[in-house]
């Protein structure tokens, strides 16, 4: 019998903000982004970051895609931020929203696909209802840097 994995569940609120992204043609996932981009979005990004903060990748809703990729790359920023931002990046404002974050068990390095597809079959067979929400399409889906000492994490949008 396999070893049962766990995935903790627990609601993290966003405040409004905004967010620095590079955007894709027509990329869903991160391969297909870094095809698009390249891979070396994700330093600009780590160099952009204060203290305490990390890049995210993101799937947008239809409506904040402007005719590009789904899949996009940023780091979010307070809402007043008014700061530069550099060459083919654009910004967007989020509201404040409630998210459900899904966090597997710490993996090897190595086992990252297989960490990422088990946070994925937990959201898809997920009923939010059993903690009072329903999904919320119009908020982006977050992804935090599978990282295998914290377990991978993804953040999906509810609402009441």
């Amino acid at each position: 019998m396999d070893k049962t994995k766990t995935v903790f569940v627990s609601v993290q609120e966003k405040p409004a903000r905004k967010v620095i992204i590079k955007r894709g043609q027509v990329a869903t996932d991160y391969f297909a982004y870094c095809g698009e981009v390249g891979c070396d979005v994700w330093g600009l990004l780590v160099s952009m970051c204060g203290a305490g903060q990390e890049p995210v990748s993101m799937w947008l809703p239809e409506n904040l895609r402007m005719g590009a990729s789904e899949y996009v790359q940023g780091v979010e920023v307070p809402a007043d931020y008014a700061g530069t931002v550099p060459e083919g990046l654009d910004v967007i404002a989020l509201p404040a929203a409630t998210y459900l974050r899904f966090q597997g068990e710490p993996f090897a390095e190595e086992d990252y696909c297989t960490a990422i597809q088990e946070i994925w079959e937990a959201i898809a067979s997920y009923d939010p209802k059993n903690m009072g929400y329903a999904w919320d399409g119009a908020n982006p889906r977050i992804q935090l840097e599978p990282r295998g000492e914290r377990g991978y994490i993804e953040l999906v949008a509810v609402k009441r």
